[in-house]
């Protein structure tokens, strides 16, 4: 089975992929993880490399080919990434997850160990902004659409361990009807 899940910046999409991940054994391919790492070896900030990267397409169409290929050769995996949805339409199960903004600018806060909450709020409203409108310039995708997903699940709702199982049992589901 391959699964995609997929959110804006701070929505929990890498704290779910790696509670499945280990609850049914998949394999696990992030986008955010390349693209963060990618930003540290040129030591930039993740909005900095944002700007990098709408300069040079060449690197999301890169991370975006990579993992679509990693997918495809591999049946038991879980792709994490903005796009995944969008970019990986042979997906048995596309999840989108969703929180407020102030929601997840205190997640990215906390991970990212900003200064002050207003820096955090300011480098996640332009790391969106860049990124949707790379998205849009790159691929024509709308990244507010949630059209290819199967499951739109609220992360500020419900725990990781709670979505977990809202997705198990929507991954059994599926085992059983193949």
């Amino acid at each position: 089975m391959r699964i995609t899940v997929s959110g804006l910046p701070g929505s929990g999409t890498t704290s779910l992929t790696y509670h499945l991940a280990e609850i049914h054994r998949f394999d696990v391919i992030s986008a955010g993880e390349v693209f963060r790492q990618m930003a540290k070896e040129r030591e930039l900030s993740l909005a900095d490399f944002g700007i990098f990267c709408k300069e040079d397409p060449s690197v999301d169409k890169l991370i975006d080919e990579r993992q679509h290929e990693i997918v495809l050769s591999n049946s038991h995996i879980i792709a994490e990434g903005r796009l995944s949805g969008w970019m990986i339409p042979e997906a048995d199960l596309k999840i989108w997850l969703k929180a407020s903004l102030e929601c997840r600018v205190m997640r990215i806060f906390d991970r990212d160990k900003f200064s002050d909450p207003q820096a955090a709020m300011q480098e996640t409203k332009d790391r969106e902004e860049c990124e949707a409108l790379r998205y849009k310039q790159y691929y024509d995708i709308d990244i507010s659409s949630l059209s290819p997903y199967h499951l739109v699940l609220d992360s500020e709702m419900w725990t990781v361990e709670q979505l977990g199982n809202i997705v198990s049992s929507a991954i059994e589901t599926l085992q059983k009807n193949e």
